[in-house]
């Protein structure tokens, strides 16, 4: 049996991008797809289809397969639309953003963004009638690339607005419906420098507070891709969850190797603290998995010395053979691997009543896109199937086409949030746009 060319695949997908434009609701269940199978690139990923990838997948280290395939990100051609599941509408919320990355929406309903390069918080708030904001305001400037956002108390009324800079943790009073801080920024806690200013390494941190309100988290990416954390003191409480009280009072180092926990969220069924993921590079096409999980309080998760998968916890990274024995069968493997260098990004629980029965308790995820592997994968938003609040191990695609036909790039999802109508937005920096995506299906 021929092949179909990637090109035409890509190709048939582009037709159906129409601004606006929604299909038939006449979805069947989705076919996952196990195995060698499970690995994918853009050509291949498809509105409902799901992927499993275990453990038991994962090829043999193949540092000779390691590319630089960073996408140089293109002008949406004016035929490109994203494409979601049947159902669906995909509608252009606002555009020429200045690097659009993680969103959140406040308890009054008006959507915050981190526009992390130039250091500021916007406010968007509302749907008009054209599908764009009814009212855009700056809420803060001069922060050091922004990206966490987390209102506190939980509740409809909270008090403070908490932002997760490269460097520090800092907060400002906030009640609702303020669209632009009435006071001054308060600094609550240091972090680990990051950023290309401050130290290098990731330098996005997100920060979410546990259900009952006692803790805060902030995520911390590692300085670097595999260095030996016991001899570069630069990586000290880096590829962790650092706890803090809310006052920013240091706890402790809630998790650790987790190379780079872009976004966090509370599952709302269990109330455990959740974590989206970037694994490391320069193992190959298909290794290491990206990856969606719990995290465990006092849990390890490999990096730099293992990662997920061996008979006795973790396989050896073989850059670093021999170390650390005993903390081999120490290694949690992950709940949802994803596709190898995904760029797993901000996740979220879906708790709206928009969306079909099915997606209540489901979460999303956006995928940035890869630089490390040859085949492109990644550059959508995926959903992540939950069952009684514990994951199934699956990941179903759910918003792509930000990729064309001859390979380009032209789109990047980085953040999600759930609207107060059960409507979900996404942030996108390779368009420097944030996408609105409605079920109007029956």
């Amino acid at each position: 049996m021929s092949r179909i060319p990637r090109s035409s695949l890509l190709l048939a997908a582009t037709l159906l991008l129409l601004p606006g434009a929604f299909a038939a609701d006449n979805a069947k269940p989705a076919k996952v797809l196990t195995g060698q199978a499970a690995f994918t690139d853009a050509a291949h990923e498809s509105p409902g289809t799901r992927r499993h990838v275990t453990a038991a997948d994962l090829p043999a280290p193949a540092p000779q397969e390691s590319v630089d395939n960073g996408p140089p990100v293109s002008p949406r051609p004016a035929n490109a639309w994203p494409i979601a599941p049947k159902g669906f509408k995909v509608e252009l919320y606002a555009t020429g953003l200045d690097n659009p990355r993680l969103l959140r929406t406040a308890p009054n309903g008006d959507i915050f963004l981190a526009e992390s390069e130039t250091g500021k918080i916007k406010v968007f708030r509302g749907v008009g009638p054209d599908g764009k904001p009814q009212q855009t305001s700056v809420f803060a400037t001069d922060l050091h690339q922004p990206f966490g956002i987390a209102f506190y108390p939980a509740g409809p009324d909270p008090q403070w607005i908490y932002i997760g800079d490269t460097d520090q943790i800092v907060r400002f009073a906030y009640k609702n419906g303020d669209l632009k801080a009435s006071g001054a920024m308060e600094n609550l806690a240091e972090l680990p420098g990051g950023g290309r200013l401050r130290g290098g390494g990731h330098w996005t941190r997100d920060v979410v507070f546990s259900k009952d309100g006692s803790k805060l988290f902030a995520s911390v990416g590692s300085h670097s891709n595999v260095d030996d954390a016991d001899t570069h003191p630069e990586e000290f409480h880096r590829a962790d969850v650092l706890e803090f009280l809310p006052t920013g009072k240091f706890v402790k180092v809630y998790a650790y190797g987790i190379r780079n926990c872009v976004g966090e969220a509370v599952n709302p069924t269990t109330g455990e603290l959740w974590c989206s993921t970037n694994e490391r590079d320069g193992l190959g096409n298909n290794l290491v998995p990206d990856y969606v999980t719990h995290v465990q309080e006092g849990g390890f998760y490999g990096w730099p010395w293992f990662y997920m998968g061996g008979p006795s916890g973790g396989k050896q990274d073989p850059r670093h053979p021999g170390k650390h024995p005993g903390l081999q069968s120490k290694v949690i493997t992950p709940d949802i691997l994803v596709n190898p260098h995904f760029a797993s990004l901000e996740m979220l629980f879906y708790e709206g009543s928009q969306f079909p029965a099915e997606y209540k308790g489901d979460g999303f995820a956006a995928e940035h896109g890869s630089w490390n592997r040859a085949p492109r994968a990644g550059y959508e938003v995926i959903r992540l199937p939950m069952k009684n609040g514990h994951a199934t191990g699956e990941y179903e695609d759910f918003l792509t086409g930000f990729v064309t036909a001859d390979d380009k790039v032209w789109g990047r999802p980085v953040g999600v949030t759930v609207a107060k109508d059960g409507s979900l937005f996404v942030s996108d920096d390779g368009s420097k746009s944030i996408w609105h995506v409605s079920y109007v299906g029956k």
